[in-house]
């Protein structure tokens, strides 16, 4: 396995693009996901006055 450095992203059109792999653009996706996920969750929490695995019904 080869160390290859990130390069900087300077097109900002860039910073959207879809790509697969470990590049930086799927990791911005990536945090991106992650943190709707966590906004979603807290909705469902407050609205339900349940958790997110009894709302499921998983526990």
């Amino acid at each position: 396995m080869t160390n290859t450095p990130n390069t900087p992203i300077t097109n900002p059109e860039d910073r959207n693009a879809v790509k697969f792999g470990f590049t930086p653009q799927a990791e911005i996706w990536n945090g991106r996901l992650a943190m709707l996920g966590f906004v979603i969750a807290i909705a469902i929490e407050l609205f339900s006055n349940q958790g997110v695995l009894h709302f499921w019904g998983l526990q």
